[in-house]
């Protein structure tokens, strides 16, 4: 069957299914959508649910997307008015190198994490810092800032940017720290990862998961 355009609601007694059809004419229900009220009620799914939408609205720059091996991935979920935001970032084939510097891919201009705006990320009340894997080859002690500008690059010192403030001072990262983000970001501000102490080298290990909490002001 075609595609099929409808000029008003669709109503369904009993929910909705999304459904494959096998090249012998058989079906499989891959998800099911019920709600428990018309408006404003529950809506039960079952089956997997992909949100490809919630993603932030600027990802990182590419001082940190063209790493070789370097992973960044992020979203955004909005439950009632309570914003959830996620980076995860593995540090492979990004660099360290003095005190204070900015980590990216060695050199390279646009090594900012994201941008934070209060319209995809809430305000932002607080955050938190996961190692998921202990940094190795380069410096251990990664801290994050905010600036106003998206063009910090790799070795440039992040004081270099405008407008900078420290978010957390997270000391040597281990497996299973967390660290909290005491100063949230500002709106409209971008995301830093900075060395605490001078190591000039590459990684080759560490896996973090940066977390933001916000709210609709």
């Amino acid at each position: 069957m075609a595609n099929t355009t409808f000029n008003g609601a669709v109503r369904s007694e009993n929910g909705f299914k999304k459904v494959t059809k096998s090249s012998t004419g058989a079906f499989t229900d891959n998800s099911t959508y019920s709600t428990n009220a018309s408006v404003g009620g529950t809506l039960d799914v079952t089956g997997r649910s992909t949100l490809t939408g919630n993603t932030v609205a600027t990802t990182a720059g590419t001082g940190i997307t063209t790493g070789t091996g370097t992973v960044y991935a992020a979203s955004v979920i909005k439950t009632g008015g309570i914003f959830h935001t996620k980076i995860l970032i593995d540090l492979t084939g990004l660099a360290s190198s003095g005190s204070g510097d900015i980590i990216g891919k060695a050199a390279t201009a646009n090594s900012h994490i994201g941008q934070i705006t209060a319209a995809v990320n809430g305000t932002v009340l607080g955050g938190k810092l996961t190692c998921l894997e202990a940094p190795a080859g380069g410096d251990p002690d990664i801290n994050l800032w905010y600036a106003d500008e998206a063009t910090g690059a790799e070795d440039a010192a992040i004081t270099s940017l405008t407008n900078q403030v420290q978010m957390c001072d997270s000391g040597d990262l281990a497996l299973n720290s967390v660290i909290s983000i005491p100063t949230p970001p500002a709106a409209d501000k971008y995301i830093y990862m900075v060395t605490g102490a001078a190591t000039n080298a590459d990684y080759t290990a560490g896996k973090l998961l940066i977390e933001f909490f916000g709210y609709s002001a």
